[in-house]
């Protein structure tokens, strides 16, 4: 540097500045002029203006520093100074570069809005021009040194061309990579402002943040709660999660919702039970007539209880017709024990979920039943009734009855897990409770984890004094009328349940009931408050007249005709078994069953068929009779039929079209038989006797193994009807004929 503070400037050739050598300097270089500088240990660091454009000439010495004589390189600056021929392209040049230059700086915040202008008053200088665009531009070194290095004019703005043509390339992709980037997050960005903003403006107003309150609350009932470690665990997680997330995000709404429902499941409440055998024993008497069965097992249950502290929840099946109490005994169960009491029905439902609870990483996801039962019984050992097991279906979206498995197993559902919370719950203090019409629709495993217990349906003198007890007082509470206006006999009652109603169950009766009841209650309305007597000639007038006949009725005794015992879900029932034999119209005689009749009935037809073939030397019958068309129809055909009970009844029907000998319709049968003509049990004893009575049947032979099954029968059910037991076909045959 001289006294004039000039200095000449070369830039290696490579971007490692180590151990560089005179040869590695580029050809070009700028003289400049130093405005200041500073020295910092061994470094110069100084501001310089650039001059001129130099190239070494010759090299004068090397030691201390380089000293060398230069040559100044002049070029054409003005668009002037360069051939004619070129004069045009310069100034072409100069348009497009100085257009790409401007769209560059507006698509670029990096640079000034000013540098755009300074180029505007440069279009007549094309070399400054050039020279101040490669000055202000970010280019990359070896950009620089070749603009440098091109000392013509044209040279020049062809080379920045080329450069300025690269940087508008980068600035586009750069500005559209930018584009869509701030798509993705320009919504999540604002609404994070806008959060921002609002969390302040809450602040300086003095009003609370809804979220950090909320989740403050949280962890003060999280360890006030007592439950589980795994779920205290998983609550503490989930509130972590929590505090770091938008209180207006939906994250923060699903995760709220999984802690409201953690925190308020009654993990370690339970209720104390009543262990007092005789306060037990009136309620469950004051709320439902006979039942001995069930009462008489829930006792146990309670002195096992006394006895022993800590014991596992039974799990009870109540089978039974329509209308016999089955619902109504889980709430006095619940009541004689002092818990809670939680019903839901399971009639219908095809969805696994619905039980085990749906996985949160679902929208609207939700905990299942059985989590949602506890959460309302704000218990954990309630009396848990699931209605209607037996009528649970199954589809594309799973089998509730094989996720029912592990909540009804004492030995797994302590630790039963629902999807949605993913953390166990202790069942095994529930006492669950299910109720049925029929069991052969229950999955077997399923039912093999129930202690099942019958509920047969009523006996005519059972329901008049349950109507007098609960019914009568039930319904004049519902109609708004005192016991003084209204006094309804025991002949009434008996006929409404005879002759208004079908069914094992009270729920018909108490409906017909109520109607007796809403017609006094309109007369009493009216102005006449005078008490009313109703007697069973009284009940026409008030229900219309009767809608069922006793079923035998007028029937005379047929050939072909016998008359059968069968249970169904709605309780017992007599059915009637029509035989006929016609010609053949084929070489090959046929055998029609019609009536909507089952497998095993079918085949309970084929084997009396069978049999009563084979006595026909006992019976003294021409074989030839049953070698024609038979047909076996079984009337009601539109209620579906199936069991082996109704096979005496077949055969004797069958032996009655061979033998040409009548049957009489007051003489009933069940049993199924082989083809050695034995008779076998059946079940459902109780029910089929019931409705032999209600039918006015005086005489039923049933097989002699169900003869230990008789003392479950009601006397004033055997009165008036003679029971004949019997171990072969043969004495059904004797019995019937003679």
């Amino acid at each position: 540097m001289n006294e004039e503070r000039m200095l000449c400037i070369f830039r290696p050739k490579k971007d490692d500045f180590k151990n560089i050598t005179l040869s590695d300097l580029s050809p070009v270089g700028s003289l400049v002029h130093i405005l200041r500088y500073k020295t910092d240990d061994n470094d110069v660091l100084f501001l310089a203006h650039g001059r001129e454009r130099v190239e070494i000439e010759e090299i004068l010495h090397t030691e201390p520093f380089i000293k060398a004589r230069v040559n100044i390189l002049k070029g054409d600056e003005e668009a002037s100074d360069a051939s004619e021929g070129q004069v045009l392209e310069i100034e072409a040049l100069v348009r497009s570069n100085d257009e790409t230059f401007q769209r560059i700086v507006q698509m670029s915040s990096r640079y000034q809005e000013e540098y755009g202008s300074i180029t505007k008053t440069m279009l007549d200088e094309p070399g400054r021009f050039a020279d101040y665009i490669a000055a202000v531009l970010d280019l990359k070194p070896h950009d620089k040194q070749r603009i440098l290095e091109a000392v013509s004019v044209y040279e020049r703005l062809s080379a920045l061309a080329v450069i300025l043509a690269k940087e508008l390339d980068l600035h586009e992709l750069e500005s559209k990579i930018q584009n869509n980037a701030q798509a993705v997050i320009n919504k999540g960005q604002r609404e994070y402002y806008l959060r921002e903003q609002l969390k302040a403006i809450q602040t300086e107003l003095g009003e609370a943040d809804d979220l950090s309150f909320e989740i403050d609350e949280m962890r003060e009932q999280l360890h006030a709660t007592e439950m589980p470690d795994k779920a205290k665990q998983a609550a503490e997680k989930e509130l972590k999660r929590l505090s770091k997330m938008q209180s207006f995000s939906p994250e923060s709404t699903v995760s709220r919702n999984y802690l409201d429902w953690l925190l308020n499941l009654p993990w370690c409440i339970s209720t104390e039970d009543m262990l007092d055998l005789s306060a037990a024993q009136k309620i469950l008497d004051a709320d439902h007539y006979d039942l001995e069965k069930v009462k008489e097992r829930i006792l146990e249950y309670l002195a096992v209880r006394m006895l022993k502290t800590e014991m596992k929840g039974p799990i009870f099946c109540f089978v039974g017709p329509p209308g016999v109490g089955k619902t109504s005994l889980g709430r006095s169960i619940a009541r004689a024990m002092n818990r809670k009491f939680v019903r839901i029905s399971l009639g219908g439902m095809h969805d696994e979920a619905e039980i085990r609870g749906h996985r949160r990483t679902y929208i609207g996801s939700m905990p299942g039943r059985i989590v949602k039962g506890l959460r309302q019984a704000e218990s954990n050992n309630p009396v848990f009734m699931l209605d209607e097991i037996d009528k649970l279906g199954s589809d594309f979206r799973g089998d509730p009855a094989a996720a029912l498995l592990e909540v009804l197993d004492p030995e797994q559902n302590h630790s039963f897990t629902d999807n949605y919370l993913d953390v166990p719950f202790d069942l095994s203090k529930v006492m669950f409770v299910t109720t049925a019409n029929q069991l052969h629709t229950i999955p077997p495993p399923l039912r093999d984890r129930m202690e099942t217990i019958e509920l047969p349906g009523y006996t005519a003198n059972e329901k008049v004094i349950i109507a007098k007890q609960y019914l009568i007082p039930r319904q004049l509470d519902a109609n708004g009328l005192k016991k003084k206006l209204i006094n309804i006999r025991d002949t009434a009652i008996n006929k409404v349940a005879s002759e208004y109603t079908r069914e094992a169950g009270v729920r018909n009766l108490e409906r017909e009931l109520g109607t007796l009841c809403r017609k006094v209650a309109r007369r009493v309305a009216e102005g006449n408050t005078e008490r009313t007597n109703i007697a069973a000639r009284d009940v026409p007038s008030y229900l219309g007249p009767a809608k069922f006949d006793s079923e035998i009725a007028g029937r005379k005794a047929d050939i072909g005709v016998a008359t059968g015992l069968s249970v169904t879900p709605a309780g017992g029932e007599i059915l009637f078994i029509e035989v006929t034999a016609t010609k053949k119209t084929n070489d090959r005689a046929e055998l029609h069953i019609t009536g909507q009749i089952g497998d095993v009935m079918q085949e309970s037809v084929q084997a009396a068929l069978s049999y009563v073939k084979s006595q026909a030397n006992k019976l003294k019958f021409d074989p030839s009779v049953l070698e024609d068309d038979i047909h076996v129809h079984v009337p009601a055909g539109a209620i579906p039929k199936d069991g082996p009970s109704a096979g005496i009844t077949i055969a004797t029907a069958l032996a009655s079209v061979a033998t040409q000998k009548r049957i009489s319709p007051k003489v009933a049968m069940t049993g199924e038989v082989t083809l050695r003509g034995r008779v076998l049990p059946i079940g459902g004893v109780k029910e089929k006797i019931l409705a032999a009575k209600q039918a006015g049947i005086k005489k039923v032979i049933m097989p002699q193994g169900n003869e230990k099954h008789f003392i479950e029968v009601p006397e004033d059910i055997q009165a008036g009807v003679e029971f004949l037991f019997v171990e072969h076909v043969t004495e059904v045959f004797t019995e019937v004929f003679a």
